[in-house]
Formats: C-alpha cells, structure tokens, sequence
C-alpha cells in the first residue's frame, strides 16, 4: 500500500461530508450567549502548514449549535488526513485571529471520525487556558454520486401560538436518518414573524443532503417559534421522505405536526397545526466536468488594480515592486490562479487589463486598460504573456484610482450576454489590495451578470482588510441591488499568501 504523494495513490478519492456540532461552548458575550462559527484547517502533507478549508455558517446566540453547512473532503484511505477545527465567537465586528474572539479547537484525523461509532466523535476543545471549553461533535457520512437538487416550498396552518404579547416566529428545521436511528441537520427555512400561518420562501437542496440518494430514508422535520435569546420554543415535528415529498409534484401534500410532550398530556389533543408541501420539483445538477466534456469552452479575463493603495512599484513595500529575486503580490496571485484556469481555455489566448491607472501621454484615468496596450485586441499569449504585459504596464503607467470593479465586469459580461447556447464560459480573475470605490455600481452589475454563463474570482493581495470582498461573495447571503437578487452566487474570493497558496 503506498503512502506516497497524490501522483502514487492508488485508489480514487471517496467523498465524505462531516457535519458539525458544539456542545457546552463558553459564553463570551455578555448581554446574551455567544455567537459561534466553526473553521476547518487541513494539513498540507509536504510541509505540514494548515490550511483553511471552509467555515460553517454562524449561528447566533446559542452554546449548543448544530451547523447546517457541512465540509464535504476527499477521503484517501491509505492516507493520515489530519484537521483542525477552531471554533470562534463572531459578530459584526469580529476579526477571528484575535484570541478573545477564540472558543477553542479540537485536532483529529479524518480516518478517526469515519472509524469513530456510527462515523461519530466527540473530542474535547481546548485552547482557552483555565476554562473547559466544552465539546465538538463531528459525524461522517459517505456522499452518493446523486445530482439531482430538490426545490421546494412548503406553509403552515394554525400553528401552536408560542409568544406571550404575539403570535409565534415559526421556522422549519430539516433532518435526515442515519441507519442507528439518530439524526442529522440538514437545512433550516428563514423565520416568518408574527404568524401562526407562515409561508416560507420556495428553497433548493441537493438530493443527497436530504436523503443521500435513499429515497425511503426518513425525513424529520421540526417546527419552532424563534426567540432573539437563541432559545427557541419547540412547536411539533412530522416526518415523511423522499419519496413521499415527490409526490407533490402533482398534489398538495399536508402533514399534521404534533408534540409528543403536549400528546402526552392532553388527552383531546389533535396536533398543534398543519404543514402543507406546496410545490415539489427536481433538477439534475452538473457538474463543471460534465460541461467541459460537452464541449464548453472556457475564456479567461484577467483584470489587475493598479490604484495607487498598492504602492509606489518602485519601492520594496510595494504590493506591485518587481524584485529580481521574488515575483510580486500580484504576479504570484495570477501565476497561482492562471495556471490553474489556462488548462481549461483551449486557445490560451487572455483578455488582461489593469484598472485604477493614469495613461499616458495625456494622463486620462481608465477602469479597463488593455495591459498589452492594443484596444484593438487585449489578448496575452498565456499566462506567461498576461504577466509580460503586467510587468510591460508597471513601467508606463501612473498608479492612481479610486479603485472600480464595474467597468471591468460589465465588460466581460456583454461578451457573456452574447453567448447563449452554453458552448462558451466567462472566467474574470480581479486581483486587488481589497479597497473598493464602487459597491453599489459593482453590486449592480454582478446581479444583472449573475444570469449570465460568467463567474467572478476576487483575490485579495496584501494585509487590507477584506470585507467588501466578502460582501460580494453570496455564500451565506445573495448579492442584492436595488430590490433584485443575484439569481446565483458567481463570485468567490480568496487571498494569496507568500507561498502562492490561495485560501
């Protein structure tokens, strides 16, 4: 059996999700319970750095969380796979590398959570000196190869009344059966307040987080009042399945929700209230190698901030200072994602322009310069090429600003706009320091763009702060404008350190 690198392993990699609960956490806030968040860091095997792998979303006062999202990793068995859970206290203003901020952390190996009873640990955390920081639940489950993405939505009748001065918060909360009988998380609805007859906003779900491609495996789904203390009020619960949940697609299908405490005890009690599964449908997803083996073409535009935040090149602090002995913040960021992106573009042909600069001879401030100063055709030979004209722009160019995404984006989005057939993709690769001039005007255009065959990568360079960043990556929540939703999340962003990783 080979413990060698990736180049010698000798079996394909297993999917495996692990979802994560916290139980006992400490409370570090003071006019309610903390707020937490939890951070997986992977082990590089080679140089035994940690990596930052994913986040779960943050669940807000609360000591006991169960996470909805879930880290899904590559299982390799003949491999010692080695993870880092921190868990963090997060609000608005948290910046999670300062240790007040730091709930604790637990170590593992993946190989323990499958192995572990039931593909389930508990580890204790640890890190806070004098305090029991309580406990991490971590449950592995091996991912089905099924596609397919179930939308929904579902409304509730005469719901229990939980609140004192109103009506109940109602949300629903999914799980799915594990074969010994227990339970895992897997989707939450958003709170409908005030009303005991709630309709929840229609919701997608991949087929194998709901029941992993078992369409008989049990579905629970409980019902609760919300409360701003994070102790929310149980109303009822009901289960049903997949396959059950189908069978909307041509009817109502209405489930009676009831609390086995207050059955118990009443003996007249019918249920406390209705939920009725309005609409049902489900899609196949593909896959990005599905596309790419029907013949869909990937373009790649590269678009560099040379606003004057980035430093004088001339000096070494400089993000943009061209070293004899490194390559700069900038070109390291492109050389890390280009020569990830340039395998998939069949022509190697890219669009490269730099934004934020004075041009000479006139001194005109532009947002989308060509790098290779032909407006007639900006494209670069390879990455190699869009790096030569970068270097080639540095020695021209004034850098200046303010700091705009939009005209870069809208850009690439007309080329998008005139492909409709799904033989082409648009990748724009912004790099930039992480100031941004035009939110509302790049919000805007990353909606209008989010319907297009385009996606958006953002790469921070230097010590900046990133939150605008953030903002406009919707993982946890969809970019907006003026009232209109992304239709979807076509931004990802990212940081390049020292060591050309991307995190």
């Amino acid at each position: 059996m080979s413990l060698g690198g990736a180049s010698e392993r000798s079996v394909p990699a297993t999917k495996i999700e692990i979802t994560v609960s916290c139980r006992n956490l400490l409370d570090l806030d003071t006019f309610s319970k903390s707020d937490p968040m939890v951070v997986l860091y992977t082990q590089s095997r080679a140089s035994q750095e940690w990596r930052e792998f994913g986040r779960t979303e943050v669940i807000d006062n609360t000591l006991n969380p169960d996470f909805v999202r879930k880290f899904v990793l590559d299982y390799f068995f003949e491999e010692k796979q080695n993870l880092r859970f921190d868990v963090y206290n997060v609000d608005s203003k948290t910046n999670i590398s300062k240790p007040k901020d730091f709930l604790g952390q637990a170590f593992l190996a993946l190989g323990e959570v499958i192995g572990g009873q039931g593909s389930r640990v508990a580890r204790p955390l640890t890190g806070v000196p004098g305090k029991k920081c309580g406990t991490i639940l971590l449950t592995a489950e091996e991912l089905s190869n099924c596609r397919d993405i179930a939308t929904m939505q579902l409304c509730a009748n005469k719901l229990d009344k939980k609140d004192f001065f109103g009506k109940s918060d109602p949300f629903l909360v999914f799980y799915r059966s594990n074969e010994d009988g227990t339970f895992t998380i897997c989707h939450k609805t958003e709170v409908v307040k005030n009303t005991l007859n709630p309709v929840w906003q229609p919701f997608s779900i991949p087929v194998r987080a709901l029941c992993n491609g078992d369409y008989d495996r049990t579905v629970k789904i409980d019902v609760y009042d919300w409360d701003r203390n994070g102790s929310h009020d149980f109303i009822g619960e009901f289960t049903t399945s997949y396959r059950e949940l189908s069978k909307a697609q041509n009817q109502f299908t209405v489930y009676e929700v009831l609390n086995p405490r207050k059955k118990c005890k009443k003996k007249k009690y019918v249920n406390s209230g209705t939920v009725t599964l309005l609409s049902f449908s489900v899609d196949s997803e593909f896959t990005f190698v599905d596309y790419i083996k029907g013949g869909t073409q990937l373009n790649f535009t590269v678009a560099i901030d040379f606003t004057a935040s980035n430093g004088n090149p001339l000096q070494p602090t400089s993000l943009h200072y061209m070293s004899p002995y490194q390559l700069s913040a900038y070109a390291m960021a492109l050389k890390a994602v280009g020569e990830i992106i340039q395998d998939y573009d069949s022509d190697k042909l890219f669009p490269a322009y730099g934004f934020g600069a004075k041009l000479p001879p006139e001194g005109r401030i532009s947002h989308q310069f060509p790098l290779n100063n032909n407006d007639e055709d900006p494209n670069c030979v390879g990455i190699e090429g869009v790096l030569e004209s970068y270097f080639q722009s540095l020695r021209t160019v004034q850098l200046y600003g303010p700091t705009y995404f939009a005209p870069v984006i809208n850009q690439v989005a007309r080329a998008a706009a005139k492909i409709s057939d799904g033989s082409q993709y648009y990748v724009l690769l912004i790099i930039t320091d992480g100031v941004i001039s035009d939110m509302t005007q790049t919000k805007e255009a990353i909606v209008s763009a989010s319907s297009l065959p385009m996606s958006i990568i953002i790469v921070g360079v230097g010590p900046a702060m990133f939150e605008a960043m953030e903002e406009l990556d919707g993982d946890d929540v969809r970019v907006s404008s003026r009232g209109r939703y992304a239709e979807r999340d076509i931004v990802q962003e990212g940081c390049c350190r020292r060591d050309r990783s991307m995190v």
